[in-house]
């Protein structure tokens, strides 16, 4: 397995991944707005703009987004996406990380292994506590998030989406 950032030479598997949460209606967290663009080149640009504070749009904070790959059939069985700072919105409701594994390599591990190698890139980028939030009724985020370290602090319902998310830190170790 391998955390990379998507590139142009991944535009036909970004595009089944995209059309496999589109096709089971399933959300598309920690996918750095990937629903939106039909074209992967489309995202992937988006993407630049928003690895770049300088570049980043008003009201949104630097990022970093992730595809990881399994190496021997090269496949996306998930998107983790990182950003670098919160603002008041992330510090309420959606946190440093967002994650999504594809519908049918789920319950695998993957998404534990991704969330503890985006914990490293944290590390990299400063962020020495992390914010992580799953709606409460999902189950497997969770023990996710527990499985690497996470801290129960609060639940909170976010009015827009009509959830409730439960808020978890993790300390980032200074390995």
């Amino acid at each position: 397995m391998k955390l990379i950032e998507p590139t142009r030479a991944y535009c036909r598997k970004i595009e089944a991944y995209r059309n496999a949460f589109l096709e089971c209606g399933d959300s598309m967290d920690g996918t750095g707005g990937l629903k939106q663009f039909e074209h992967p080149e489309d995202w992937i640009s988006y993407l630049d703009r928003h690895r770049d504070p300088l570049t980043v749009p008003k009201g949104r904070v630097p990022s970093s987004q992730y595809i990881y790959v399994r190496e021997d059939d090269n496949k996306i069985v998930g998107m983790i996406d990182i950003r670098h700072s919160l603002n008041e919105y992330l510090e309420t409701y959606g946190g440093h990380i967002g994650y999504s594994v594809a519908p049918d390599e789920r319950r695998k591990g993957y998404a534990s292994q991704m969330l503890k190698e985006a914990l490293i890139k944290c590390r990299e980028l400063g962020i020495k506590k992390v914010l992580i939030t799953c709606t409460d009724n999902n189950e497997g985020s969770r023990k996710t998030i527990l499985a690497n370290g996470g801290i129960y602090e609060s639940t909170v319902y976010e009015p827009e989406e009509k959830v409730s998310l439960e808020r978890y830190w993790i300390t980032v170790s200074e390995e």
